[in-house]
């Protein structure tokens, strides 16, 4: 039997400050993962870090650049279908910022080969509110985030805008990637919700979520904004859409 091969999804836009230290990182794990790192035209040199980085890991460490800020929804539909041409069979997205801790990548990892999950999420409130170093304003706006979203959903997933996440591979060849429409942070909602509506089993793994300490935020209004219209559109969306699995 071929050995799992495992891929960690990182989008990255002007993160210089932490880059080289979250490559070194993952690859110093116990379990090994490849990186693909597809960064959207950093103006800070980014990219310039990636490529002299890969000479010291050349199988393990792949860039894709694209040409401009095309959004975090479309840099993981990109990534998501590089891994399925080349044969991983454990997909993990998470951000470049430390934010998300990478050894909890092999609790993720773990949760899909060894607990049955088709989709394992790095959940701050499946065990209280595990979030340090955010103003409570966020905090609570994130919570009620999650809240709002279960109630037009009807998903029963406590971390719905989560973005560290352990997909298997057949969970993201069964969803039709070019439908996906919500290309902002509210993406992650509509990848669960899609995934929940193939009946496929999604498992939360508490962690702890910290707020990056290098670089600069991405959030904005806007965001929010796609977050609250967005996923009424999608609901209504999946009314007229059939999900069975035919693989």
């Amino acid at each position: 039997m071929k050995p799992s091969k495992r891929l960690v999804i990182i989008p990255t836009y002007n993160e210089k400050d932490n880059i080289e230290k979250m490559i070194k990182k993952v690859f110093s794990l116990n379990l090994s993962f490849d990186l693909l790192i597809i960064d959207d035209s950093s103006p800070d040199g980014t990219a310039d870090i990636i490529k002299l980085l890969q000479k010291d890991y050349p199988e393990k460490l792949h860039l894709l650049e694209r040409p401009g800020k095309l959004g975090l929804g479309t840099a993981y539909i990109t990534g998501f279908k590089w891994a399925l041409e080349n044969n991983y069979d454990f997909i993990c997205e998470m951000d470049a910022d430390f934010s998300h801790n990478p050894e909890d990548l092999i609790k993720l990892y773990e949760a899909c080969e060894n607990q049955g999950a088709d989709l394992a999420i790095g959940s701050r409130y499946i065990s209280g509110v595990n979030v340090v170093n955010w103003p409570m304003g966020r905090i609570l706006m994130s919570y009620f985030a999650s809240i709002y979203v279960r109630f037009i959903t009807g998903m029963n997933i406590q971390d719905t805008t989560a973005g560290f996440k352990c997909y298997k591979r057949n969970v993201l060849e069964t969803i039709n990637l070019d439908k996906i429409k919500l290309k902002g942070y509210a993406f992650q909602i509509e990848m669960k919700f899609t995934t929940w509506k193939f009946g496929f089993k999604i498992v939360e793994v508490p962690i702890i979520f910290t707020e990056r300490q290098e670089g600069v935020s991405k959030m904005s209004g806007g965001i929010f904004n796609e977050a609250v219209w967005g996923v009424i559109k999608m609901k209504f969306r999946s009314f007229f859409q059939k999900y069975e699995i035919t693989k």
